[in-house]
């Protein structure tokens, strides 16, 4: 069953889907493919966030410039800002191998799952 639950102007899907293998694509990330932290696709309709470890283990520490890379018309919902040019994000820590391993994330990373949510405007006319 999918709900759906609006937070500072994202309308958000609350759903998992459990037992299945994760595919991830790079959407990108502000030091390229090749650093991080990293912003992902997964095929389970997420985003995969990538970012530093903190006292949470559901939770990332990302940088303001990670959200140049949300799908336009979409948003990462939960961000809470820290006041100095990063969000905690929480969501589900990423466990799946394969998609772990295409990753590659170092030992002072980690990666949780979140839904896509949909960019709501306020007073913006219905889109078809």
């Amino acid at each position: 069953m999918i709900t759906h639950i609006s937070e500072n102007g994202c309308d958000i899907p609350s759903f998992r889907i459990e037992g299945l293998v994760m595919k991830v694509e790079l959407l990108g990330g502000p030091t390229g493919d090749l650093g991080s932290p990293r912003l992902w696709k997964t095929d389970h309709a997420t985003y995969a966030a990538q970012g530093l470890k903190t006292d949470d283990p559901r939770q990332v520490a990302i940088p303001h410039t990670l959200l140049a890379y949300v799908e336009p018309g979409t948003c990462l919902s939960g961000l809470t800002d820290t006041g100095d040019g990063w969000f905690l994000l929480g969501g589900e820590p990423i466990t799946d191998p394969e998609a772990l391993a295409r990753m590659n994330i170092p030992g002072h990373e980690i990666a949780v799952e979140v839904p896509i949510g949909r960019e709501v405007t306020p007073n913006a006319p219905a889109r078809p």
